[in-house]
């Protein structure tokens, strides 16, 4: 009999082979093609790739909960399958998965990352990135939302703000929302919302290290910025957003939650390993670490609120 710990480590280290099958099968369509019933032969032809390895597939996806396989030997999505990864559902994670594909050609440079302290630069798809945090924020917008309260909100930017999904539901809501990020990611931000039916949004292209953010904005959004930079990095860019909002304004911080030793929740820990693979200096921060940041950058009543997957720190513009 394997003991309970042995079993655990080994749930752990084996964990890349579930994680593997449903990378491929992402990468391959496998999903949006199941969402009727199908024979193995049936996707294999319709996929092009090998017969025998795509049932091999489909049997490893029903193992692990992902397809269901009727007497007769057909496959199809199981409805969390259809919910999440059949491209064209509304909370569609196909692209955060592609993504996970990109990070899994990184991470097999891992090694050499820690050896050296330098990240792996093996593969990058930046539109899949971009559209993974679309993905991921598009669940968070309503709760974000509520939890900032936008009755006095009448201006907003998104700084960094990727696809710009937050920028978009609080145009939904009658703020006047702008979203700055780098050229190449305005492109797809812009594409996300003319998807969305949203007009009226404010474009700005840039890199907000160096270049002006625009001013009179009474809340001014950091979701998932920080932990890409070093500290150094991001006290700067709050000097940068003091000036630009307006008296009794506010800025947000969003991030994933760590405790102070770093090391809890796990998903957190784990995810300043992501951080080592694909940034040179970046990592998660605790509550308490921005919390100390925005009131070195003049910011006061300085509040932190935890929401289901994330953390905020909130703090207002002296007056």
């Amino acid at each position: 009999m394997v003991p309970d710990d042995l079993a655990g480590l080994r749930k752990l280290y084996l964990g890349f082979i579930s994680s593997r099958v449903i990378l491929t099968a992402n990468n391959l369509r496998v999903f949006d093609n199941l969402k009727k019933a199908s024979s193995a032969t049936e996707i294999a032809r319709k996929l092009k790739i090998d017969p025998r390895a795509t049932e091999i597939l489909l049997d490893a996806l029903t193992g692990i909960g992902l397809l269901s396989k009727s007497r007769m030997g057909s496959y199809r999505n199981s409805p969390v399958s259809n919910r999440y990864l059949v491209k064209g559902s509304h909370f569609f994670q196909g692209d955060i998965v592609k993504h996970a594909s990109t990070m899994w050609q990184n991470f097999s440079a891992f090694d050499e990352v820690v050896r050296k302290g330098r990240p792996a630069r093996r593969g990058f798809d930046h539109k899949s990135f971009i559209m993974g945090m679309h993905n991921l924020a598009v669940l968070r917008t309503e709760s974000l939302s509520k939890a900032l309260g936008l009755k006095s909100v009448k201006t907003m930017l998104d700084l960094g703000g990727g696809p710009g999904t937050n920028a978009i539901a609080m145009a939904k809501k009658g703020v006047k929302s702008t979203i700055f990020d780098l050229p190449e990611t305005i492109k797809i931000a812009k594409k996300v919302a003319h998807r969305e039916g949203v007009r009226g949004i404010r474009f700005i292209a840039g890199d907000f290290h160096v270049d002006g953010i625009g001013s009179g904005y009474d809340l001014i959004l950091l979701s998932q910025i920080f932990h890409a930079f070093s500290a150094e990095e991001n006290i700067a860019l709050l000097r940068k957003c003091n000036p630009a909002i307006n008296p009794g304004g506010r800025v947000v911080v969003q991030e994933f939650p760590i405790n102070e030793t770093r090391t809890a929740p796990p998903h957190s820990a784990l995810f300043s390993v992501n951080m080592l693979v694909g940034t040179e200096k970046g990592r998660c921060y605790s509550p308490r670490e921005m919390k100390r940041w925005l009131a070195e950058t003049g910011f006061k009543n300085i509040v932190i609120k935890y929401l289901p997957e994330t953390v905020l720190i909130i703090g207002e513009r002296k007056e």
